[in-house]
C-alpha cells in the first residue's frame, strides 16, 4: 500500500496515522563542551492538504559525562541504562498506542476499511476540491458558488463527520432535509449528497459495488411555497410604463424571446442581427462572470419581431459600433458595481431593483403604503420567461417541442414546469370542446327525428 493510498484511508476513515515501530540506539555526542546521550527518530504528520510529512528528530535524554577534566558524574549527568529508559518512555506512545499495534497494522493491511466507515465530511471536500473548485471541470460560477454555499451552509454542518453508514438512516436525512422551507432546496441538497457518493464511486474511492444510500432518501410529491403567478398581459402593460431603457428593453427581450436575465446583459452588438431581426445567445453573464450559456441547448437564435427596430433606435443612440462592445454596457445611472465602466456589462441587479420599484409604483391608491401594487412574492425577470413560455403555447399556439426549443432548456418536462395556465387560457380551450359536443348532440337529434319519421 502507498503512501498516498495510507493518507487517504486515515482521511476517509478518521483514523491515526500507520506509524512504523522504532528502536533507535543511544549515541553519545559533545556540544558546548559538555556529553550527552541523545537518539534519532522518525515523526509522520498529516499536512492540511492530506500529504504525509516524515521529518527525522533527534531526542535528548541527558548529560552522560561531568564538566570536569576527569569527566567524572555530576548531579546533572545519566547513566547509560537511564538514557534507555528515557527512550523507552518516550517511544511508548509511538509504538504502543492502541491503533498501532502490530495486530491493528496487519489487520488494516490485509483488509481494507468497510466503505461505511468513510467519512462524509472528507469525501465532500475532495468532490469541492477536484470537481466544483477544479476549473478544467469548467462548471458555471452560479453553479459553483450554489454547490459551496450548499456545502458551508448546510450539508458540512450537520454531516461533515457522519459515517457513510450513517447515512443508511434515510429517517434521520428526511427529518433533517425537512427542516427545510421549500422543496427545491430538499431537492438540491439530496443531489448533492448523492452525487459526492457518485463522484466518489466514479473515482474509485468508494466501490462501485456500494449501494448509494442516498437512493432510499424519497422526499415526496413537489410542492410550492407560494402560490404559482404569472402578470396578465394589462398588468405587465402597466408595470412597462414605469421603466425606461435600458431597463424596458431588457425587460422586453426577457418576455418576447423568452431569454434569461443573464443571458440578456450577457449580449454583445455582434450578436445581434438587423437584417434578419435575430438575437444569437452565445454566452451569459452573471455578476460580472461571462461564461457559456447554461447548457448545449441554451445556444440559440431567437427572432426578435417588432424589438428589432427599438434594438436599431439604442444602438443609434449609444452610439455602438464595436462588434464586440456590450449592448447594455454599465453607466453611472446603472450597473453592478457602480463605477460606470462601460467596458463591462450591466449587472442583472439594476434591473431587478428598477422592475421592483416599477411593479410596487402600480397601486390602486398611491398613498396606501401597505399596498404592494403588482409586486408578489417570486416577481422577477424570470416571471417574464414564463408568461413567455405559457403565452407561446397559449396566444402562439407553439407546440410543446418549440417552445421549448426557443426557451433553450434542455427537456421538454422542464418546460411543462414553466408552463402556467391561467384561467382565461382554460376558458378559452374549454368552450371550443363544449361546443363541438352540442353540435354531436344536435346531430344524433336530428337522426334519431329522421328514424322517428321514417
Amino acid at each position: 500500500m502507498g503512501a498516498h493510498e495510507v493518507t487517504l484511508l486515515t482521511l476517509l476513515t478518521g483514523g491515526r496515522l500507520k506509524r512504523r515501530v522504532q528502536h533507535p540506539k543511544i549515541e553519545e555526542c559533545q556540544d558546548y563542551k559538555r556529553w550527552y546521550y541523545f537518539f534519532r527518530y522518525y515523526d509522520d504528520e498529516i499536512q492540511p492538504d492530506g500529504s504525509v510529512k516524515t521529518t527525522r528528530k533527534r531526542h535528548i535524554c541527558g548529560f552522560s559525562r561531568g564538566r570536569g577534566k576527569g569527566r567524572s558524574m555530576d548531579d546533572d549527568t545519566i547513566t547509560f541504562t537511564r538514557a534507555e529508559e528515557i527512550r523507552d518512555d518516550f517511544l511508548h506512545d509511538l509504538n504502543a498506542a492502541p491503533t498501532r499495534t502490530q495486530a491493528a497494522i496487519q489487520a488494516q493491511e490485509e483488509k481494507p476499511p468497510e466503505p461505511g466507515d468513510f467519512k462524509f465530511g472528507v469525501l465532500a471536500e475532495l468532490w469541492r476540491k477536484d470537481y466544483v473548485d477544479d476549473p478544467k471541470v469548467r462548471l458555471a460560477t452560479p453553479t459553483r458558488l450554489k454547490y459551496n454555499d450548499r456545502l458551508d451552509t448546510h450539508i458540512l454542518p450537520r454531516w461533515k463527520d457522519a459515517r457513510l453508514s450513517d447515512l443508511n438512516d434515510s429517517k434521520a436525512v428526511l427529518d433533517w432535509l425537512h427542516k427545510c422551507t421549500s422543496w427545491y432546496m430538499m431537492i438540491d441538497l439530496r443531489n448533492i449528497m448523492s452525487g459526492i457518493i457518485t463522484r466518489a464511486q466514479e473515482w474509485n474511492i468508494v466501490p462501485r459495488s456500494y449501494v448509494n444510500p442516498m437512493q432510499w432518501v424519497k422526499v415526496g410529491e413537489k410542492w410550492s411555497v407560494r402560490p404559482d403567478r404569472i402578470y396578465t398581459p394589462e398588468e405587465t402593460a402597466m408595470v412597462f410604463e414605469r421603466l425606461a431603457d435600458p431597463q424596458l428593453l431588457i425587460c422586453e427581450t426577457c418576455l418576447y424571446t423568452g431569454t434569461r436575465i443573464s443571458e440578456a446583459v450577457g449580449l454583445q452588438l455582434k450578436h445581434f442581427d438587423p437584417e434578419a431581426g435575430t438575437i444569437r445567445i452565445a454566452q451569459r453573464h452573471c455578476r460580472g462572470d461571462v461564461d457559456e450559456p447554461k447548457t448545449k441547448n441554451s445556444k440559440r437564435v431567437l427572432a426578435l419581431g417588432t424589438l428589432t427596430e427599438r434594438y436599431k433606435e439604442w444602438i443609434a443612440k449609444k452610439e455602438i459600433k464595436d462588434p464586440n462592445a456590450w449592448m447594455f454596457a454599465q453607466s453611472h445611472e446603472h450597473g453592478g458595481p457602480h463605477n460606470g465602466d462601460r467596458s463591462k456589462p450591466m449587472w442583472d441587479s439594476g434591473v431587478r431593483s428598477a422592475l421592483k420599484l416599477a411593479a410596487r409604483a402600480c397601486k390602486a391608491n398611491p398613498n396606501d403604503k401597505n399596498d404592494p401594487g403588482l409586486d408578489f412574492p417570486g416577481m422577477g425577470l424570470h416571471s417574464f420567461r414564463r408568461a413567455n413560455i405559457t403565452w407561446r403555447q397559449g396566444v402562439g399556439k407553439a407546440s410543446a417541442i418549440e417552445a421549448s426549443k426557443i426557451a433553450g432548456h434542455a427537456t421538454v418536462s422542464m418546460t411543462s414546469d414553466y408552463t402556467f395556465v391561467p384561467v382565461e387560457r382554460q376558458e378559452e380551450t374549454t368552450r371550443p370542446i363544449q361546443a363541438r359536443m352540442e353540435k354531436a348532440k344536435a346531430k344524433v337529434v336530428e337522426i334519431r327525428s329522421k328514424v322517428e319519421a321514417a
